[in-house]
């Protein structure tokens, strides 16, 4: 039987759990309108699983209709029972640059005390290029979560607010090589004399990965 847009929503509507997780997968097989319908369907149903698929797959479908993908993604962000959906969510409103739904990150991220869902809500403001985020990411740099703290380094040079190279450069100092890579990152990102000669710093790094990236940037 040929994969179609009605037989996909029939087996959405299916009690079978089964049925219904198959069909995001198979849905790969239509156009992208089609898809992005599928997606807005299942955006509800009852397995998480699925919801999550349906959400994060607007990150690439909701160009499709922008208008309608901020209505879903802001119901879900605000109101999914369940933290990974929600976090797809704010995945999905970074990946299509939904400036709209600032307010609405804002307000998910102070509500939640997880991590996963704070650690999504930084990487999309960082996304989203919004200068409102600046205040947020800086806070977030301290965070007690490290993967959190990462994505604020990461966001604040996505932001490219200059403000930010007096943040970053004592991370330069930082155990963790991994924090000093992405510090690499951001500075290469935002730019500026202060930045530079960080970078030629941290061109000498003992870590490799950080030297070399250090280098690249540089040249």
């Amino acid at each position: 039987m040929a994969t179609t847009l009605e037989s996909l929503k029939q087996k959405l509507l299916s009690a079978e759990l089964g049925d219904r997780m198959r069909v995001m997968g198979e849905a790969r097989a239509l156009s992208i309108p089609e898809r992005f319908q599928l997606a807005c369907l299942a955006k509800n149903d009852p397995n998480a699983r699925i919801r999550y698929e349906a959400i994060s797959q607007l990150s690439s479908l909701g160009q499709e209709d922008l208008s309608a993908s901020l209505e879903i993604l802001r119901d879900r962000l605000l109101n999914d029972p369940e933290t990974d959906v929600r976090a797809a969510a704010a995945d999905s409103i970074g990946a299509l640059k939904l400036t709209a739904a600032f307010a609405d990150l804002i307000s998910a991220y102070q509500a939640s005390n997880e991590w996963l869902m704070q650690f999504s809500v930084i990487a999309a403001l960082g996304e989203l290029g919004d200068p409102r985020g600046y205040q947020v990411l800086e806070v977030a740099l301290a965070h007690p979560e490290g993967l959190v703290r990462m994505a604020a380094i990461g966001a604040l040079g996505e932001l490219g607010d200059p403000r930010a190279v007096d943040l970053l450069i004592p991370l330069a100092q930082h155990p963790d090589w991994d924090v000093r890579h992405r510090v690499v990152q951001a500075l290469a990102q935002l730019g500026g004399d202060r930045a530079l000669s960080s970078l030629q710093e941290l061109a000498k790094d003992q870590a490799p990965q950080v030297a070399d990236a250090a280098k690249s940037y540089i040249t």
